[in-house]
């Protein structure tokens, strides 16, 4: 099925355990950086925009020194605040301190500051002072002190034991509220700290205090899957099936594990529990294409086609991709065609090009693309998109100059269009012109100085395929600091870390990153430094991870070439 990717891995979020979801729902995490500012006094007014401009250079140790001598100018909250995150982002413990400080003399008990407060002791190693302030969260009054210091614990500290190990420590002083959400969040938290133990005693707590409840039973199979007991995590989602039948929220999320488990029928068997709608029909379908379970994706394409007959605009762009799946490329090209109206209508106008594609005949979708390209009544997103899918079916042509082509006219039509600059940038960097994919990142930057995409993106590329080191961590901090908690970005200051040679602080953001997302470029990158520090073993259980993930990942290929793993 055509996919129309405008951004790579280093620019988008990654998925989530269902526990860590449920628990950022409710969460108070740190506010992006990039927000704007309260507004300053007088005297604040030239350090503020000092800080501003470092910031958005990159220069966090600078923006945090500002911000800081405007909060103390001030006396400001907000500021005093800012400054205190800025300078954590920074590891900048000393500014951070100051700034806490300032903030604690105006707001003493917030549950903000004192979220902060235990961040702090995290990032300096004080396990007594984070346990201590960790317990005063779990025990304060208000019903959501707790998701703070979920928050604290599992993006404050710079090692995983040290929160693993507190994490045990507030289990054993019974210290966790008695909330189902809180219990889900820290079992997911578990998992992601890597420690097995932890997580098994945590799901036979959660079980204990809250018997009968699906979601305990989902995090206990994710658990077993974590740990690698494919059969007895399927035997617990097993156990779920007559909830399921009720339950279209418990369907999605056993259908979720299943899949995560590699039975991707069995995840579209699940869903096809209880009343079906289009967007079930449509998981179904594709969790049954990834299977390449033809069979059954038959069965259920000949079920819906004898629906097809009324003009419902969803239901026949539905079979067209179904038919997609199944190679009958002349019955999608129908499907496409027969969608009567609406906003289906432009979507299977380009799916109907991508058909024409398959079937060879290429002159014509070529003619169905730039038709496209030239009705005003398509909306400009219908437009623009029609321009990356002629690039995209150029590139299949291996026709060089007519991909750039297409981006050339559609930049005339849309000029400095941040999709078609960033697929554009893309296309640069596969052919090595890092050259031109910088100049584009560049312009999307110049329109939106705040666009976290290009500015990872960039960041990364220059710390992958160039020498400009220090360039590449501004626009990484700069990123960092609009979305300090993105596994992408995490990943990439990891990476610029271990380009400047600084193994061991690389080594902490990149299983920083690989906790959040497990991802397989992720997991090359903590694979070769481990590598280049001498933990072998460890670096080849990386890589093995990375294998299973994603086998002809390139950055895996690249890092095993470089080992020799």
């Amino acid at each position: 099925m055509l996919a129309f990717s405008r951004f790579s891995l280093h620019t988008a979020p990654g998925k989530r355990p269902l526990a860590w979801v449920l628990a950022l729902s409710l969460a108070f995490g740190a506010p992006a950086m990039a927000a704007k500012p309260a507004k300053p006094s007088d005297g604040a007014l030239e350090p503020v925009m000092a800080g501003e401009f470092a910031l958005q250079s990159g220069q966090l140790k600078d923006a945090a020194r500002w911000y800081l001598e405007a909060a103390r100018t001030s006396g400001d909250i907000g500021l005093a605040e800012r400054a205190t995150r800025i300078a954590l982002l920074a590891n900048d413990d000393a500014r951070a301190a100051e700034a806490l400080k300032l903030w604690r003399e105006q707001s003493p008990r917030s549950l903000a500051i004192r979220a902060a407060e235990t961040t702090l002791s995290l990032r300096r190693g004080d396990a007594p002072a984070a346990r201590k302030q960790l317990e005063e969260l779990l025990r304060d009054p208000d019903k959501t002190a707790w998701a703070h210091a979920f928050v604290a614990l599992g993006s404050g500290g710079k090692d995983p034991k040290l929160g693993a190990r507190l994490l045990g420590q507030l289990i054993d002083d019974n210290a966790i509220p008695n909330q189902l959400q809180a219990w889900l969040a820290f079992g997911g938290l578990a998992q992601r700290l890597d420690d097995e133990p932890l997580a098994e005693r945590i799901v036979a707590e959660v079980v204990k205090r809250f018997p009968g409840e699906p979601r305990v039973a989902l995090l206990g199979a994710s658990q077993l899957r974590e740990a690698g007991k494919t059969e007895e995590a399927k035997q617990a989602l097993a156990k779920l099936l007559p909830q399921a039948a009720r339950d279209p929220d418990i369907r999605r999320a056993m259908a979720a594990e299943y899949d995560l488990l590699g039975d991707s029928v069995a995840a579209a068997d699940v869903l096809a529990q209880g009343p079906q709608d289009d967007r079930s029909y449509g998981l179904r379908a594709s969790l049954l294409a990834k299977s390449e379970d033809k069979a059954a994706l038959t069965k259920l394409y000949d079920e819906l086609r004898k629906q097809g007959a009324q003009p419902n605009p969803s239901r026949r762009l539905l079979l067209g991709q179904m038919a997609e799946f199944l190679k009958r490329n002349d019955e999608a090209l129908e499907w496409y065609r027969g969608v009567p109206g609406g906003q289906e209508r432009w979507v299977a106008r380009l799916r109907s090009a991508n058909m024409l594609y398959q079937l060879d005949r290429k002159d014509e979708a070529y003619a169905e693309v730039r038709k496209l390209q030239a009705d005003a009544g398509a909306g400009e997103d219908v437009q623009r998109d029609a321009y990356l899918l002629e690039s995209e079916l150029r590139a299949k042509d291996k026709d060089d100059a007519g991909e750039l082509a297409a981006f050339a006219r559609g930049l005339g039509a849309y000029p400095d269009d941040g999709a078609l600059l960033y697929a554009r940038a893309l296309a640069w960097e596969r052919r090595d012109r890092i050259d031109r994919a910088e100049a584009d990142l560049r312009k999307i930057l110049v329109a939106e100085p705040d666009n976290v995409a290009a500015l990872n993106a960039l960041g990364y590329t220059l710390a992958d395929r160039t020498t400009r080191y220090a360039e590449a961590m501004e626009l990484i901090d700069r990123a960092r600091a609009a979305d300090p908690s993105n596994a992408a970005i995490i990943d990439s200051h990891g990476w610029v870390l271990y380009r400047l040679g600084r193994n061991e602080e690389a080594l902490v953001q990149l299983r920083r990153a690989f906790t959040l997302q497990k991802d397989p470029e992720i997991a090359a990158h903590v694979g070769e430094v481990l590598w280049v520090l001498g933990k072998k073993e460890e670096a080849r259980r990386y890589f093995d991870e990375a294998r299973k993930l994603d086998p002809e990942n390139r950055a895996l290929r690249r890092a095993l070439s470089k080992t020799g793993a």
